[in-house]
This record gives structure tokens, C-alpha cells and sequence, in this order.
């Protein structure tokens, strides 16, 4: 355990060695190569003898020698211009009032056109409800009116048993029998 330990300590410490070289490893590179040629090299520093008129050159007259004033304070420009940005923040302010109100009008639109069409999905809705309470009354009622013909009929049949009725027996098998027998 203590050489698995001392092992991944090692291979950590290598690990951190080799990221540091490999960051700070070019930049040194570099400035010691410079610093050797530099040391190195046995020629002296070049001598410019550049003039310090320039190739073109402006005449006086046409020259435009307020240009040095322009960055200085002028009241009256000053105050023109912040007059003009309020304007254009006022106006600008008109405007998004205005798409927002606009934008307002859409979505208050849509908003009645949606209670519009909720409100006849509910008209449509009661009557359907309405009429599906007249078809379980009408249900109901035929229901009712089945169990009491149902009474009735057993009662009839009833009757007709004790009176000599056969199932089966129907008046034209009746006759047929009796007209067999007659004959």
C-alpha cells in the first residue's frame, strides 16, 4: 500500500513538472534565444537618417486650422446637442409607447375573439348536456314503461296458462289441428 502511495506521488510529481514546462517552457525558450542572438551579434545598431518633413504637405491657406478646437467645450453646441438627444429619446419613447400600445390592442383583440369562441363552445356544451338529459329521461321512461309492459304481459300470460294456452300455440296451428281433427 505505502509503495502504491509513494508511486502516485511520484507519477503526480512528474505530471505537474511536465504541465509546467510545457506552459512556461516556450516563452523562456524564446526570450533566452532573443537574449543570446542579441548578446551574440557584433553589428551595431542601424542609424536612420529619415527627414521629418513629410511627403505631402497641406498649403496654409487651404488648411483647416479649427481642427484643434473641435474637441473643446462649446456651450452652444453643448446645449444644442442635448436638446436633440432629448428629442430623440423623447421621440423614441413615442414610438415604443406606441408599439406597446399597439401591441396591447392585438393581444386585448385575441383575448375577446378567445371569450368570443369559449363562449359558444359552452352554449354548445349546455346543449349537448340538456340533451343528453332529455335522452336519460326518454331512457328512463322507456325503462319504466318496459318493466310495466313486462308486468303486463307476464299477468296475460298467466291468464292465458290457466285457461288452457300452450306455449307454441298459435291460432293458426289451432285451426290447423281442429280442421285435422274435424276431418
Amino acid at each position: 500500500m505505502a509503495k502504491h502511495t509513494a508511486a502516485l506521488k511520484v507519477g503526480l510529481t512528474l505530471l505537474a513538472l511536465s504541465m509546467i514546462g510545457y506552459i512556461l517552457g516556450p516563452p523562456l525558450y524564446w526570450h533566452l534565444t532573443e537574449a543570446l542572438v542579441a548578446s551574440a551579434s557584433s553589428c551595431s545598431p542601424c542609424v536612420c537618417d529619415c527627414s521629418s518633413v513629410p511627403l505631402l504637405t497641406i498649403p496654409k491657406g487651404l488648411s483647416n486650422g479649427s481642427f484643434g478646437d473641435c474637441a473643446k467645450h462649446d456651450p452652444e453646441v453643448n446645449e444644442d446637442t442635448e436638446k436633440n438627444y432629448a428629442e430623440l429619446l423623447t421621440e423614441e419613447l413615442k414610438q415604443r409607447e406606441a408599439a406597446s400600445m399597439e401591441k396591447h390592442k392585438r393581444v386585448d383583440t385575441g383575448l375577446l375573439e378567445a371569450k368570443k369562441i369559449t363562449s359558444s363552445y359552452q352554449k354548445e356544451a349546455d346543449k349537448c348536456n340538456s340533451g343528453m338529459e332529455t335522452c336519460e329521461e326518454a331512457r328512463e321512461k322507456s325503462e319504466k314503461a318496459l318493466v310495466e309492459q313486462k308486468k303486463l304481459t307476464s299477468m296475460w300470460e298467466l291468464r292465458a296458462r290457466q285457461k288452457g294456452w300452450k306455449e307454441g300455440a298459435t291460432k293458426s296451428t289451432v285451426k290447423s289441428k281442429s280442421t285435422v281433427q274435424a276431418s
